[in-house]
């Protein structure tokens, strides 16, 4: 019986040889797999309810945004790497319509979807028309 198991796994060693894995990517992406479940399975282990603090509930408040945030100017100011050189830039002119929309519809409900709707139809025919 341990012969076959050690056939099997010489096997399956071969075979992530030959796909070009190593023991050790093996090894970090089952730990890596362990780690998460393990981190995630957190939230079931406490025996009774508990409360995020204060200030907390207030940081998640603004999560989605930061988030929004950290993908998109990175998109806007920068081309390849480098910031843009010129305000001659779709971006730029998109950015500001979806900006003042944003600042416009401010607590009237649904501003960030009409913020990228408004961005976007500005975006597109500087984009695509002029090719900006």
């Amino acid at each position: 019986m341990a012969a076959m198991w050690v056939g099997w796994f010489a096997d399956v060693g071969q075979w992530f040889s030959d796909q070009g894995l190593d023991f050790h990517t093996l090894l970090t992406f089952v730990l890596m797999g362990f780690l998460t479940m393990v981190s995630r399975s957190f939230f079931f282990i406490p025996d009774g309810e508990w409360t995020l603090p204060r200030w907390a509930q207030r940081g998640l408040y603004y999560a989605p945004i930061a988030a929004l945030t950290a993908v998109v100017v990175p998109e806007v100011v920068l081309t390849r790497g480098h910031f843009i050189q010129t305000w001659e830039d779709a971006r730029l002119v998109a950015m500001a319509a979806g900006a003042a929309y944003f600042f416009w519809r401010k607590g009237q409900g649904q501003a960030v979807l009409g913020t990228i709707v408004v961005g976007m139809s500005v975006y597109l025919p500087l984009h695509l028309g002029l090719g900006w």
